[in-house]
């Protein structure tokens, strides 16, 4: 198969800008719809050049991957049958009642349900099949039920552009009230009576701004403003108290938060600020009695401690620390319980769950012994309690969620994942590997393999890298990940900077002036299993998603001889061109992740040189592969529009390079679970299709 002349070619149609002295040319702006803050809302509304560009690719792309059609049906009958399709959630308890979520065989959506706390007749709540039904796009968001179980706050967005609509349904009745809320966010936090509650609205530029009070039976034209952020950068959250006493109002960017509360008792009351904000200063506060607990990073806490504090306006001369600062050791996480403060912490790439005794000060960890693994901690809806719920996993080993016995520190398995078609840990091998960088730096490599490989470099290798706001990717079971390995895959995740794998450390080093160290890792990484054995230069696709893709643009520029192919999905690629619209949705809150190019030439200098689009070359390039969603308001659509564009502009050779936009869904992709599996299968079966080399150019 190659690669044929009715791949498109978008029509070059110049626009010349000048920042810091630099003429900065873009042949392919007009795909960015001026109108794109209505495409979001009605994505019938796209200018029709647009549209019929976009479609033209999506008709290569289609017509590319038609003869993989039979690959790519079996992948999805693969994936689906290590599916258990009637699967649920394990139910949480709050006071009477058990509440969780469940599938129906065949059924693309969750049914949200609770039934009696000692055993009963199931209630379902909510019917995402029925809901979903006749709709190209919908995503089930938040839920939040009343402190007296009478009412359900949900929303739901049928666009994929993160508009959520806010309703709220009688649990009696199971019919919605007239009470409609519009451009929200999702948060919800309900009053103690349950007759009004909290919401987040979003502006027209798809930033959180707003905290609105809506009382039941009024209309949404009287809700009370209750904060409101002025601040472009930064973005508003709504939380709720472990105790369930008090509202957070959490504001933040990238460096800083600052938390306001009030109490639930009295929603109408005026939210008291915690502690101002303070440049590079974090705190998330959690209620205890007559403190406030926080995790901060105050006072050079660089991986964070645990401080108490006075209840009510604290500032940060206040603070006394509980758990002391240990560097190395991040603390992602805490939750609070009427006896018990538990966090969650890493060290060198490996979680673990502490436990401190609030009377007596004793600690104890729950920890495993595996090389790799994914831990996570589920405090539930209760306070007064002495079990908490964790979930384990790891690339070898099925999910299993436990109830821990906090005072006789037993575990009680509730649930162990179910592999229908079947599933043999001992026919597979799972390893942490390091990768030396080009500084010096070691990084951590998860690897999955079969136990039957022959490490002599003859195998394929995806490998699979995000790198970016400090977000970690676990060592966590992926069923889905074995139709690779099953195959003669190396399966291989890069745990680069600008993630937390191992501290916050590893997070700056991977930020801003030091951004490139996320690409050199990533390389470093491909690099090492190629020297290793477990694959060679050529035979690794690369594989990220939304700033991960942002690496697989920057690698794919950097070191394209590494890679037989490059698969990016919502590519946040064209970095420079984003980070230089003030108007876009996330560009304020996210200059102090990457720069401000508007108003440094330094930070200019420094996105300009790994910026993907800027940085296309005259060069072979791997093949690509690159997804989006009209609707996206993170990564928007034109972003990998435009970096295919260049890449067919530019290239000497390589490919195909395919773009794929899906015009019914946004940054998440397809909302059904099913058709999740299609968009995976794609992804897999190009890999595939490269590796044995019926795709090329």
């Amino acid at each position: 198969m190659t690669m044929s002349s009715s791949a498109p070619r978008a029509e070059p149609r110049p626009t010349e800008t000048v920042v810091h002295g630099h003429v900065l040319r873009d042949d392919f702006a007009w795909l960015k719809a001026e109108n794109w803050q209505e495409v979001l809302r009605d994505p019938t509304k796209l200018p029709g050049d647009i549209r019929t560009y976009l479609e033209s690719e999506n008709a290569y792309a289609s017509a590319l991957m038609t003869p993989l059609a039979e690959l790519q049906a079996s992948l999805v009958a693969e994936m689906r049958g290590r599916m258990k399709e009637d699967d649920a959630t394990v139910p949480a308890p709050h006071g009477d009642w058990a509440y969780y979520t469940r599938h129906r065989s065949g059924g693309q959506h969750p049914l949200v349900c609770r039934t009696p706390r000692n055993g009963g007749l199931e209630l379902i709540m909510l019917d995402g099949d029925a809901l979903a039904h006749g709709k190209p796009f919908y995503h089930l968001g938040s839920r939040q039920h009343s402190d007296d179980h009478r009412y359900l706050a949900w929303s739901y967005d049928e666009a994929g552009s993160e508009f959520y609509t806010i309703r709220v349904r009688d649990l009696e009745t199971l019919e919605d009230l007239p009470d409609v809320v519009g451009d929200a966010s999702g948060d919800v936090v309900w009053d103690k009576a349950g007759s009004s509650f909290l919401y987040v609205v979003i502006d027209a530029s798809h930033r959180p701004r707003q905290v609105k009070r809506h009382v039941l039976g009024r209309p949404t034209a009287e809700d009370v403003l209750v904060y409101e952020e002025t601040a472009d950068g930064w973005f508003v959250h709504l939380e709720q108290s472990q105790s369930g006493d008090y509202a957070f109002i959490t504001i933040s960017d990238h460096e800083t938060t600052e938390a306001w509360m009030l109490p639930r008792a009295d929603l109408g009351a005026q939210p008291v600020l915690i502690a101002p904000r303070e440049e590079g200063i974090r705190y998330e506060p959690e209620h205890l009695g007559d403190r406030l607990v926080l995790l901060t990073n105050a006072a050079g806490a660089e991986d964070f401690k645990i401080v108490t504090a006075p209840l009510g306006t604290a500032p940060r001369e206040t603070w006394s620390d509980l758990v002391p600062h240990r560097p190395g050791v991040l603390i992602l996480s805490i939750a609070v319980l009427s006896r018990w403060l538990i966090r969650l912490e890493r060290e060198e790439a490996r979680p673990r769950i502490v436990v401190r005794d609030l009377e007596h000060g004793g600690e104890h960890a729950v920890a495993f012994d595996e090389e790799a693994y994914s831990l996570w901690a589920s405090p539930g809806y209760e306070f007064e309690t002495d079990t908490l719920r964790f979930v384990y996993s790891s690339p070898t080993t099925p999910s299993e969620t436990y109830d821990y016995d906090l005072v006789g520190r037993g575990r009680t398995l509730l649930k162990r994942q179910t592999v229908p078609s079947g599933h043999d840990p001992a026919r597979y091998v799972v390893r942490r590997l390091f990768a030396t960088s080009e500084d010096g730096a070691q990084v951590p490599v998860t690897v999955l393999h079969g136990r039957d490989l022959v490490v002599d470099g003859r195998a394929p290798c995806l490998l699979y890298g995000y790198g970016a706001y400090g977000h970690a990717i676990p060592a966590a079971f992926d069923t889905r990940c074995l139709s690779l390995v099953d195959r003669g895959f190396v399966y291989a995740i890069a745990h680069i900077r600008g993630g937390t794998e191992k501290g916050w450390a590893w997070y700056t080093g991977g930020k801003r002036a030091a951004k490139t160290n996320t690409f050199k890792d990533f390389v470093a990484a491909g690099e090492m299993l190629a020297a290793e054995g477990y694959t060679s230069r050529g035979r690794v696709v690369a594989q990220g998603r939304s700033a991960g893709g942002m690496l697989m643009g920057a690698v794919a520029n950097m070191a394209p001889d590494l890679f037989s192919a490059v698969i990016a999905e919502v590519p946040f690629v064209d970095v420079l061109a984003t980070m230089l619209d003030a108007s876009l949705p996330l560009t304020p809150p996210e200059w102090p992740e990457w720069g401000n190019p508007i108003t440094s030439a330094e930070d200019f200098e420094t996105i300009r040189a790994y910026s993907p689009v800027d940085q296309v070359t005259g060069q072979r390039y791997p093949a690509i592969l690159a997804v989006g969603g009209l609707t996206d308001p993170r990564v928007t659509y034109w972003e990998p529009a435009k970096w295919v564009a260049q890449l067919r502009a530019r290239a000497t050779g390589g490919g195909p390079f395919v773009l794929r936009i899906d015009m019914d869904s946004g940054h998440g992709g397809a909302s059904g679970r099913f058709d999740r599996l299609k968009e995976i299968a794609q992804s897999y079966a190009f890999a595939i299709a490269v590796a044995e080399g019926r795709l090329r150019a």
